[in-house]
């Protein structure tokens, strides 16, 4: 059945589970400062996350590098490190969002529905008008939390009978799927991430999650949750060059840094300042040059903050990283400098700091750091100023971080580490408390 809430917005309410995720949704509105986040580390009061499904059992050898998954995580065990990542945020007051349950509430209205599943056909590839019409006549049919995990696990071929083909499915015969499956979905940090009071709705640097920005686009302009009516998009999808939210770190109220990197474009970059400068408060974007490869795929693969004074870095980009400073220019423009010091320097001052100390990921050594950095062992989740949520595999960076006074939390991580992204991959967070200087 469906409801109106007092703001006349159609919820779509699917069971017990789904009314308790609506009565949070509104229980957050009237508190206010819907998205709000001006730091890395201020208490974690909101995030967003999608946990595992079936998009993961459509993993099979010959496809992995399509799909950028370097080995096929057990789905029974990922859900269980996914649910207990869960509980941790919440036992230490986050409120978690699933990205499922806010799509399919929004895909209860008929209307948002068609629209999104046309959008949604048409970046998968879908040209025939008879397969079209088939799988929006299959979505349409299902209750829309089916639909949204149908979607997101793919739809095999068997799945489906049509009355005939076109060429290209007869010459491309062989491939299983319809509709490829989504498998790197539950690093939510990616498709979308919150700066201030606005968020970028990034488009992906590759075709295999160029869908998943989609159900930010959507979720973003019709759910409450999000509060559109005072949202700024300080990027959007329809963009023609890639950014992706691995790479945007929210380092106080008024600096911002973005990785270019293997992921993210100079030109993305540039435009998300002018829309920074435009609009909000923020001064500075710091734009950190890193390596264009796989194991150092955004910045937060070799650089998260997880103090005010402290964060973690991989000694392999702590010497010849280039970093530029964008600032404000006159009418409009953009000054950029290239700044030729040392990264603790850089951080000093962006952050008027006396000091800064950076963590080096497996304590420096390079068999250790390499090991440990290819698990995440950098990419850290502050959930407060000196506490962070950590794979539990990565014990010598651990240590290290403990050793240097940060509280950490660590999590089971045999499967979830199999996608290539740690704790922060997989959260978006949507609110944190201000914190103070």
């Amino acid at each position: 059945m469906s409801l109106f809430g007092q703001n006349g917005i159609k919820l779509h309410f699917n069971s017990l589970y789904n009314c308790c995720i609506i009565y949070s949704t509104y229980d957050s509105l009237r508190r206010g400062n819907v998205i709000e986040i001006k730091s890395e580390i201020g208490r974690l009061k909101k995030v967003m996350l999608h946990r595992p499904n079936g998009e993961l059992e459509n993993l099979i050898p010959e496809y992995l590098i399509k799909l950028l998954f370097d080995d096929i995580p057990y789905l029974k065990i990922a859900q269980k490190e996914h649910d207990y990542f869960a509980s941790v945020l919440e036992e230490n007051g986050t409120e978690v969002l699933y990205l499922e349950d806010l799509l399919a509430d929004i895909l209860g209205d008929r209307e948002v529905a068609d629209g999104f599943l046309n959008e949604f056909l048409n970046e998968s590839g879908i040209t025939s008008p008879e397969l079209t019409e088939t799988l929006k006549h299959l979505f349409l049919g299902m209750d829309p939390k089916d639909m949204v995990l149908k979607l997101m696990s793919g739809v095999r071929k068997d799945e489906v009978k049509l009355r005939g083909f076109t060429l290209a499915e007869i010459i491309d015969d062989e491939y299983p799927f319809y509709i490829d499956p989504m498998p790197n979905l539950y690093f939510t940090r990616d498709p979308a991430a919150c700066i201030g009071r606005g968020l970028t709705v990034n488009r992906m640097a590759t075709a295999a999650r160029s869908r998943e920005s989609l159900f930010i686009k959507y979720i973003s302009q019709y759910h409450p949750v999000f509060n559109s009516d005072g949202l700024n998009i300080w990027y959007d999808r329809s963009n023609p060059f890639s950014m992706e939210g691995g790479d945007e770190l929210v380092l106080n109220d008024s600096t911002v840094a973005i990785g270019c990197s293997q992921r993210t474009t100079p030109q993305a970059i540039e435009m998300t300042a002018h829309s920074l400068f435009a609009s909000s408060d923020f001064e500075k974007v710091l734009v950190f040059e890193i390596p264009k490869s796989r194991a150092f795929m955004h910045l937060d693969t070799v650089f998260t903050m997880v103090d005010y004074d402290k964060f973690t870095i991989h000694p392999g980009v702590e010497g010849p990283l280039s970093i530029y400073e964008i600032s404000r220019g006159e009418g409009g423009s953009l000054n950029i400098e290239h700044k030729a010091m040392p990264i603790v320097d850089i951080l000093k001052e962006a952050l008027d700091l006396p000091s800064i100390q950076l963590i080096k990921c497996g304590n420096g050594d390079m068999i250790a750091a390499g090991r440990e950095q290819w698990n995440d062992g950098s990419n850290t989740l502050a959930i407060a100023p000196g506490v962070v949520v950590t794979y539990d595999r990565n014990y010598i960076t651990n240590s290290i971080l403990e050793k240097n006074g940060i509280k950490v939390i660590t999590i089971p991580s045999s499967e979830l580490s199999r996608g290539r992204g740690g704790p922060r991959c997989m959260s978006m967070p949507l609110l944190r408390e201000a914190v103070r200087w």
